[in-house]
């Protein structure tokens, strides 16, 4: 089937109200638009520079889990969590009681792709995978009542206060079986002829079409996209964060997934997609590069100071942990609290870390350089 010529579905009789039912898409897909051609070469180019790049970063796993928060946080945002960077990375106990929630429900996002990257490197991508993501991702926080791990046995709708005013009527739980096998081969029939990042775009459009669940669709269909990316070998590493760019075109985002079911314009979609991957992948690639200057200049200023062993040890922890307390930092490296106190110190007066609160009891150190790699 040709791009141009998609159908997406069509409206189906539910009770008292219409739902969407989307068309099946396990099937060969063409496509004449050059300019489609045009983005999906440059997507391809970005996106294996991004992997080439990541491959050259010294202990990359250090750094992965950053790349993650700030996807996460990024993710919910979309979804209307308000918390940002500099408060996802700080432990529970420092966050205030009224921004926990929007605390957990980003750091459940960081466990549940963790542990979802760890099975694709056993199991094949799956609607049962995604299911164990939905159910991390729910777990404790807003939504948790609604079914975490289960597809849908009940309708959903997008936007309104109600069915009745709703923009839009996903399908009915009685479609839901067939339409998410037909996705699953979608992800898997060697048959077709399709590229990834086009089986991508049409995977993450249907996703968020079916809308399988009853909370939290938005998040993991944004997880699908890397871990799609991954496990058909186009990424090795998880380096590919798109939902940053995603919130900062929310509404065009939005608006072209609701133009295939609305237009039937899969080609727009498609194209905003390619166009995302792009500028997300060049966007990778400079902080990959920064965060090698930074690595490159904290090894120089380490080796200038008393007890380097210890003080890389601290290094290599604020990595994975750029806001910490001294308490934290003693644990960590396994040493007392008068030896972290002065390694502290010592990276206060060389400026690798600053204080960031007014207190000096349970005091928050930040990474600050390595934090701005990811909020910028």
């Amino acid at each position: 089937m040709k791009i141009e010529e998609f159908i997406a579905g069509r409206y189906a009789k539910c009770y008292q109200y219409d739902c969407f039912v989307p068309e099946l898409i396990n099937h060969d897909w063409t496509w004449e638009s050059q300019s489609l051609t045009l983005a999906f070469e440059k997507a391809v180019k970005n996106l294996s520079a991004l992997d080439s790049c990541a491959q050259f970063v010294p202990d990359l796993n250090l750094f992965i889990r950053m790349h993650i928060v700030r996807e996460a946080s990024a993710s919910s945002r979309i979804e209307g969590t308000n918390t940002e960077m500099d408060e996802a990375v700080l432990p529970e106990v420092a966050v205030r009681e009224e921004r926990r929630n929007d605390w957990r429900e980003v750091n459940n996002y960081v466990e549940a792709m963790g542990l979802s990257l760890k099975e694709l490197e056993r199991l094949p991508l799956s609607i049962r995978l995604l299911r164990g993501t939905h159910e991390r991702l729910m777990q404790g926080v807003r939504g948790e009542a609604k079914q975490p791990g289960e597809v849908r046995r009940s309708q959903n709708w997008i936007g309104g206060t109600s069915i009745a005013t709703a923009r839009f009527i996903p399908p009915a739980p009685e479609y839901l079986p067939d339409l998410l096998s037909d996705l699953e081969m979608f992800w898997h029939n060697d048959k077709i002829a399709v590229p990834n990042l086009i089986r991508c775009a049409i995977s993450h459009y249907q996703f968020e079409t079916i809308h399988p669940f009853l909370d939290g669709n938005g998040r993991v269909g944004r997880l699908l996209i890397p871990f799609y990316l991954i496990s058909k070998g186009e990424l090795q590493t998880p380096s590919l964060y798109i939902s940053s760019i995603l919130e900062r075109h929310r509404e065009e985002y939005y608006e072209e997934l609701s133009r295939v079911r609305s237009a039937n314009d899969l080609v727009g979609w498609v194209l905003f997609f390619l166009d995302a991957v792009s500028e997300t992948a060049k966007t990778g690639c400079e902080k990959f590069k920064r965060i090698f200057a930074l690595r490159d200049d904290m090894q120089v200023q380490i080796s200038k100071m008393p007890n380097a062993a210890l003080s890389q040890s601290a290094i290599r922890t604020l990595y994975s942990e750029p806001r910490i307390t001294i308490n934290r930092l003693a644990a960590l490296i396994g040493c007392d609290y008068q030896t972290a106190n002065r390694l502290v110190r010592r990276f206060e007066a060389n400026k690798i870390v600053v204080c960031s609160t007014d207190t000096k009891r349970n005091a928050i150190y930040d990474f600050k350089r390595y934090l701005d790699i990811f909020k910028d």
